[in-house]
Formats: structure tokens, C-alpha cells, sequence
């Protein structure tokens, strides 16, 4: 009876640890949209030295993530797992200290954090959740998508209702990753050494046709995912939404794109591939944004059908690095390759939508380039999402 009590104690811990990882691998990002106005008056920035706000920890995920898997073989998966979230909170209340210079220093290292969380998890999946591969990225996409979608609502109601304004509304996230350190703390003594298989010296993913097809789709997933996230508050307030109305129309968006990771997989187990739903909702995207762009009178509509679309996109950009791998040693190097070329490509975005926007004094152009982004995902998609395998 103990031995069984045991066991479900450790089950019910490693799912809480799980669903916590999850948890804090988006808050620190998406709590930034909803305020970049604010902080832009605060601090003197233009817009876009705002919008590198949003694209320095893409550029951290590309600069990191591909050591993650040779980390986690020198340390171990839950070992580095834990560190990550230390470094992640340290980030967190760095950047929201008043000091200018460690605005940029913490995004710097919650950036680190979150690649180190990012790459894992397919390979956490399958490591732990080995017979449920794809119900278990659904869960994690959805408590991403969840948590995510909370902290960019509550983000101008915080800075609202706290004495330190935003630096509070983004330094409150903190004490949610302490709780992941304490749930993660336990799994230490067990599995100090246990690790990502390690990757075979003769083959690699970066020669592999698919593996480039599945990071250029991340990168079009994460481009639209990222952009909308910092921007479209921005965008609405210019069109005489409120700044609350505009981070709880960003929650919608994020809250519909949950749904989607819970519907996308009961619709994979019906195909024999992913490419018709890659298309479909790479051109449910690109509607949203076209839709945005000439009838900006329905922004709520055209928010919610981005939503559908953006939502199954991110799922299957995750759901690729473990679809798309024959082993979880190839879902580690897959994603450790995907995430850093995918989020390199990425780190654009963001940058060039504000200077866009500096440079033309509105939104159409911006969002013509999102339009454009969405119709080449619609044709990467229907190659990264047949049924095909990397080895390594």
C-alpha cells in the first residue's frame, strides 16, 4: 500500500510540476504587450526600441536554445529545468526594478529561461508522458495559452491597482515561478543525472529537408504569434478601443487559440496527416489580419478568427518537434534546432512592425506584411505537415 501511495504521489507531483513549467513559459512575455505604451512613455523609447521589448528574448531563444539539449546531458533534464526557473525569476524582478539598464539585462536572462523550458518539453513529453504524447502537448499548449492570455488581461488592471505601476504588474509574476522551484524541488534527489538521450554524432537535424520545413513553420508561427503580442493593443487603442478593452480583447484572442490546442488533437487522430489543417489555419490567420487592415470597424471579429487560426498554428509549430521526430533523442535535437532557427527568424518581427509603423505613421503597411507572413505559412505548412520522420 505504501509503495502505491508513493506512486501516486510521485504521478501527482510530476503533473503538477509539469503543468507549472508550463504555466511560466509565456506569462513574463504576454504581461508586456498590454503596457509597452506605458512603459514607452515612462522610460522615452520609440516605437521601435519598444517593439526589441519583444524581440530581444526571441533573439535569446535563437542564441540558446541549440545548447539546450548538450546542457541537459551535462546536468540533467529536471536539473537544468530547475535552474531555468531560478533564472527565469531573477529575470522576472530584475527587469522590474527602476533601473533603465536592467529592463534589457532581465529580459536577457528570462529569455534564456524560457528557451531552456521551450526546447525540453517535447522531449519531456515523451520522456514522461510516453502513450499520450499528443493529449499531453494539448494540455501544455492550453495552460500556456491560459496563463498567457490571464497576464496579458490583468496586466493594466495590475499596473493599475499596484503601488509600483508596471514595474509591479511585471515583477508580480515572480512568485508564481517560485511556486513551479517548490513543486520542481523534489524530483532533484530522483533524476540528478537522468537526461535527454543523447544526440548521435553521425546524423543531425540540421541536414534534414523536414527539420528546416518544421523550424521555417515555427518561425511563421512564432512571427505572427509574437507581433500580435506586442502590438495589437497598440493597434486597437489607435482605432478608439480602450487600453482594458484592448488587453481583454488580446485575452480572447489568446483564450480561443486555447480551445484550439484542445480541438486541434482530437481532429489529428481523424488524418493520416496535418498539412490540410496547417493550410486551414494559416489562412484563417491571414483573414484576421486582411480583415483588421480594411474593415478595422469589426476589430473584436477580426480578433477572433486570428485567434482560431494563430491558436491551431502554435499548437502544431509545438506539436511538429515531437509529430515530425521518431525518438524522443530526435524530438530533442529537432527542437533545439527548430526553436533557434524558428525564434532567429522571428526575433524580426516585432522590430520591424514598429519601424514600420515609425516610418509610415500607421498601421495598413504593418499589417499587409502579417498577410504576407500568413499566406508563405499556408505553403510551409502543407510540407512540414506531411507524414514524415527525423532521425538522429
Amino acid at each position: 500500500m505504501r509503495t502505491a501511495n508513493e506512486s501516486t504521489a510521485r504521478r501527482v507531483l510530476m503533473i503538477a510540476g509539469f503543468l507549472l513549467l508550463a504555466a511560466n513559459l509565456r506569462a513574463a512575455l504576454t504581461s508586456v504587450g498590454p503596457l509597452l505604451e506605458t512603459i514607452r512613455a515612462d522610460i522615452g523609447l520609440t516605437a521601435g526600441e519598444a517593439g526589441f521589448i519583444g524581440t530581444l528574448p526571441l533573439l535569446t531563444f535563437a542564441a540558446v536554445s541549440p545548447q539546450v539539449p548538450r546542457l541537459a546531458r551535462r546536468v540533467g533534464t529536471d536539473r537544468l529545468l530547475w535552474l531555468a526557473l531560478a533564472l527565469l525569476a531573477t529575470g522576472i524582478v530584475l527587469r522590474s526594478l527602476p533601473v533603465t539598464g536592467l529592463l534589457w539585462v532581465g529580459t536577457v536572462l528570462l529569455g534564456a529561461a524560457i528557451a531552456a523550458g521551450n526546447v525540453l518539453m517535447p522531449s519531456l513529453i515523451k520522456r514522461d508522458f510516453p502513450d499520450r504524447v499528443s493529449a499531453a502537448t494539448g494540455v501544455y499548449t492550453a495552460v500556456i495559452g491560459i496563463i498567457a492570455s490571464t497576464a496579458a488581461g490583468v496586466a493594466v488592471p495590475l499596473a493599475g491597482a499596484l503601488p509600483g505601476g508596471w514595474r509591479s504588474a511585471l515583477g508580480v509574476w515572480a512568485g508564481f515561478v517560485l511556486i513551479a522551484l517548490a513543486v520542481w524541488s523534489p524530483r532533484l534527489s530522483r533524476r540528478t543525472r537522468q537526461s535527454v538521450p543523447e544526440v548521435s554524432r553521425g546524423r543531425t537535424p540540421w541536414r534534414s529537408l523536414l527539420a528546416w520545413e518544421c523550424a521555417i513553420f515555427m518561425a511563421l508561427s512564432a512571427t505572427g504569434f509574437y507581433t500580435v503580442l506586442s502590438w495589437y493593443p497598440s493597434i486597437l487603442v489607435s482605432y478608439g478601443t480602450t487600453e482594458t478593452a484592448a488587453g481583454w480583447l488580446l485575452f480572447a484572442y489568446q483564450l480561443i487559440g486555447v480551445l484550439m490546442s484542445l480541438v486541434v488533437p482530437l481532429l489529428l487522430t481523424r488524418l493520416a496527416d496535418q498539412r490540410a489543417v496547417a493550410a486551414c489555419s494559416s489562412l484563417l490567420a491571414m483573414t484576421g489580419y486582411l480583415g483588421l487592415l480594411l474593415v478595422p470597424d469589426l476589430a473584436v471579429l477580426w480578433v477572433l478568427i486570428t485567434g482560431v487560426g494563430a491558436g491551431a498554428l502554435f499548437f502544431l509549430a509545438l506539436a511538429f518537434f515531437s509529430l515530425r521526430a521518431a525518438d524522443p533523442r530526435s524530438s530533442a535535437a529537432l527542437s533545439g534546432m527548430g526553436q533557434s532557427i524558428g525564434y532567429l527568424l522571428a526575433a524580426v518581427g516585432p522590430t520591424l512592425f514598429g519601424a514600420l509603423h515609425d516610418v509610415t505613421g500607421g498601421w495598413r503597411v504593418p499589417l499587409g506584411v502579417l498577410v504576407g507572413v500568413a499566406a508563405a505559412h499556408t505553403l510551409i505548412g502543407l510540407r512540414a505537415g506531411r507524414d514524415a520522420h527525423v532521425t538522429v
